[in-house]
Parts: C-alpha cells; sequence; structure tokens
C-alpha cells in the first residue's frame, strides 16, 4: 500500500532500484524469503536503511522473519513503473548512441527503442537490425504520438541537446534520459534523468587522490 508520494525523500526512489536487482538473483535461485540483513549486504547499505525505505510504501516483512522475495520484488517494480513495458526514441546515433541501443538489457528491462534519429546525412535511412529506420531529428513531432513514444534518450553533442529536448517535450515526451554533458532545461510537466559520465569520473579521482 503505497503512502504519500510527496513525503518520500528521493534517496529513497533511487535506491528502490538498488534492492530490485539481487531480489532478481534471489528469485533465480528460488530463495523464497531474504531478511533486511541479508538484502542490506548485498545492496552496501545498512539494514536500518533498508526497512526505513520500504516502510515509506507498506508493510512487506514479517518481524524476525524478513520479506518474501517474490513478492518484494512485485511491489518495488510497481512502484518504479517496471512492471510495465515502456517505448523509447533516441535521438543522437554516434558512438555512444550506436552503444546504448545495441544494448540489450534495455530490452530485458522493458525499455524497447522503436525509433532513433540522427542529424548525419551519411546515417539518415540506414535501417538497424531491428528493422527501425534512421531518421532526420525534424520528424520526431510526427513519429512521437504515431509511435506511442514515452521516453526519449539523447545521445547528441551538448550544444544540440537542449534544442533535442525541446523538440521532445514539444512532441508530447515528458521523460528525457540525457547523456549529453549538459544540464537540460525542462517544463514542469516533464522530467529529465541527466547521466555525465564525467561527474562519476571526478568523484572517483577525488576519493582515489585521497587515498595517496
Amino acid at each position: 500500500m503505497l503512502r504519500n508520494h510527496k513525503k518520500i525523500p528521493e534517496p529513497t526512489i533511487e535506491r528502490l532500484p538498488l534492492y530490485s536487482r539481487p531480489l532478481e538473483e534471489l528469485l533465480k535461485a528460488e530463495v523464497p524469503v531474504v531478511s533486511s540483513d541479508t538484502l542490506a549486504k548485498l545492496c552496501g547499505v545498512n539494514p536500518a536503511q533498508v526497512r526505513k525505505d520500504l516502510a515509506y510504501f507498506g508493510e512487506f516483512g514479517v518481524r524476525g522473519v524478513g520479506y518474501e522475495v517474490a513478492s518484494l520484488l512485485k511491489e518495488i517494480k510497481k512502484i518504479l513503473g517496471t512492471d510495465r513495458k515502456w517505448r523509447l526514441c533516441l535521438v543522437g546515433f554516434g558512438n555512444l548512441g550506436s552503444a546504448l541501443f545495441e544494448n540489450h538489457n534495455f530490452r530485458r528491462r522493458g525499455y524497447t527503442f522503436v525509433a532513433v534519429f540522427d542529424s548525419d546525412p551519411a546515417k539518415i535511412g540506414r535501417i538497424l537490425e531491428n528493422g527501425i529506420v534512421v531518421e532526420h531529428p525534424k520528424k520526431i513531432k510526427e513519429a512521437v504520438p504515431r509511435l506511442h513514444i514515452q521516453i526519449g534518450v539523447i545521445a547528441t553533442p551538448p550544444f544540440k541537446a537542449q534544442r533535442v529536448a525541446e523538440m521532445l517535450f514539444s512532441a508530447g515526451v515528458r521523460a528525457v534520459l540525457n547523456f549529453a554533458p549538459i544540464q537540460i532545461r525542462k517544463p514542469e510537466c516533464c522530467v529529465v534523468e541527466n547521466v555525465d559520465f564525467t561527474i562519476s569520473l571526478e568523484n572517483l579521482a577525488y576519493h582515489l587522490a585521497k587515498l595517496h
């Protein structure tokens, strides 16, 4: 039973996928029940944090016993919206874009690319392995409603990313995963997740430097 989502801290939401991964492996191994201590160790957090995070959404576990793996995984997927299929488009088919498109882990988790856009004339018209034809970004407005695209993935150079995002928002896309190293501005009705690999590398460099 989901409680008032407005009061749920963002870090709690971000940790839910962290909990789902080991639960999936436990389910495959036919482990019926997992304790908060064990789940915490598998996720690299403390048991109290696990219990606190899950308590925002209801009572899932049995004191002294633990959580039923299949039931907890099902509830987490329902909360995250990963219990359904999502249709994605990719804008930018360079090295990063093609790597994202060819990553089969997206499809296994219910995220399917149904359109690819790129402004490079050498790439426009290229037929990809699943039959998708690379199109010019000017086709975004027509393709989004026709293909029922729900999430846009941006893998363009940074100077193109904001314009591309605006095209996606204007076409009706309300969620964008941005891999360009720039912070996307968005309207209130939309959500953006910015993924900048260099920030993660700089965090690593900082901690590594402290070891010396």
